[in-house]
This record gives C-alpha cells, structure tokens and sequence, in this order.
C-alpha cells in the first residue's frame, strides 16, 4: 500500500517510528521500497554525494527534477519528497514554479530549508496542493550563515526560537518536518511540542521518524563521516537486509543511541 502524508501522521498520533532514507536513482529506490522503507527523500545532499561538490549550494532544479523522476521510476509505495535547492524558493513565484516541476517529476512532498520566513510560501504551495516538509535546526544552504556545519539550538534562547520556528512552520501548513543536528532532549521536547511528524537526522532517537543519507546507511560515505552514521551493510551483507535492520532499529528506538546523538 502507498504511502501517503497521512501515513506517517497515522504513525506519529499512534507512536509509531517510522524510517526515511535519501536516494537519487531508479536501482536503489527500487531496492529500499522492496525493503519496506516509509519515505524516500531525494536530497540535494546528491551535490556532494553523486556530484562531489563541498557544499549542497551547486545543486540545480534541473538536477532535482532529473534525480526525482529516477527515483520515481524505481518506487512503488515508499512516499516521495524532492529537496527544494539553494535561491529555488526566495520568493512565493519563485517556489511555485519549483515546486511543480519537482511534482510533475514524481515528488509527493517538496522540502523547504528555513523558518518563520517561509510562512507566506508555505501557505501558498499548500493551498496550492503541494505538500511541504520544513527543515530546521542545521540547513545545509545556510552552511556559509552558520559558519560551518555545527549543532544548532544549544541554550535557552537558541532552543527557544529553534522551537517558535518549527511552530510557525507547522502553524503555516507544513505536513512534516525535518529536523537536523540538534541536541537530543531539545528534539525530544519540540517532537512532543508539534503534532505533525518530526523526522530527525542527528537529532536522537525521541523524533517520530528517522532520515539517513544512503551512503551513511550503507557504509559508502567518502570523508567525514557524521556521529550519526551507521553501517547497516556490514552488519547484513545485502542491501535490502540492511534497509530492513534500519527500519527495524528505528521502529524499536534502537537507532540512534546516545552515542550517535549531541546533547
């Protein structure tokens, strides 16, 4: 059966994880939906991982575009959600327009980097009948604001309006929200805070859901290898058993433990 957005509310209002993965073309999608996972997420994380540039700012809506209809091609139920890239979304016209494109290539959900300052977009793909999926704590197109890759909502106020934004995001329309590198009691607290799904990368094992670049997942990552990685591959052997070892570890709240979590 297909996923859908209300699937994975399903699963949040019940308190069922759920696990998510990135993937760029037909084979592996294919191999990941026969595993069984929830969602796939074609990230513009394909700019260092499929491209090798330093930074996800190379990344085109015609790479985005290309990368989602391969993916589409190889997904039978799994829901799909395309990354909105870098200065795609700078305006409400701007977006709409990129967000169709993404849609028409076979993306289910379009996910948008940002906060508060996104709420007149949002509301409009919404209305518009395009799912969104925000981002907060570290976005990667904001790496040059941030001064590098760094945990985000540490302190009282930085958590403070870490939480504000993934309210006015949800409050805006979003179905769903990505939250990355922040520590995990603030993650815990926000996921409890928000009624639609919280899906964290690097954010503890408390979020609803669960996000993994493939190549962190399968032991293929080139370079710095984030906290959170963990290679499923060597523990089974194929690919389609390591997707399956993941979704079974989030399911149990297994993955990530405290040592692949920031406090």
């Amino acid at each position: 059966m297909s996923v859908t957005v209300s699937t994975l509310q399903k699963l949040k209002d019940e308190h069922k994880k759920f696990a998510t993965i990135t993937a760029y073309d037909a084979t592996f999608a294919h191999l990941f939906d026969e595993a069984g996972i929830s969602a796939i997420l074609i990230g513009d994380s394909l700019g260092m991982t499929m491209q090798g540039r330093e930074s996800t700012l190379g990344v085109t809506i015609d790479d985005m575009a290309y990368h989602t209809a391969c993916v589409k091609r190889g997904t039978r139920n799994a829901l799909i959600l395309a990354d909105m890239p870098f200065m795609t979304y700078h305006d409400t016209a701007s977006a709409c327009e990129n967000a169709a494109r993404l849609m028409r290539a076979g993306a289910n959900v379009v996910k948008l980097e940002g906060g508060a300052f996104l709420c007149s977009t949002i509301e409009t793909l919404v209305n518009n009948g395009v799912p969104v999926c925000g981002h907060l704590g570290l976005t990667p197109q904001s790496v040059n604001v941030f001064g590098g890759y760094k945990v985000q909502g540490r302190g009282d106020d930085a958590g403070k309006h870490l939480l504000d934004d993934c309210l006015a995001v949800q409050n805006a329309g979003a179905s769903m929200l990505v939250l990355e590198c922040v520590p995990r009691d603030l993650a815990a607290h926000i996921t409890e805070q928000l009624r639609i799904p919280v899906i964290g990368i690097g954010a503890g094992n408390q979020t609803d859901g669960q996000i993994l670049v493939m190549q962190d997942a399968l032991g293929l990552t080139v370079g710095h290898t984030p906290k959170f990685a963990f290679n499923f591959l060597k523990e089974t052997g194929n690919v389609i058993d390591a997707v399956k070892l993941y979704i079974s570890k989030v399911e149990s709240g297994e993955y990530p433990t405290a040592e692949q979590s920031f406090a």
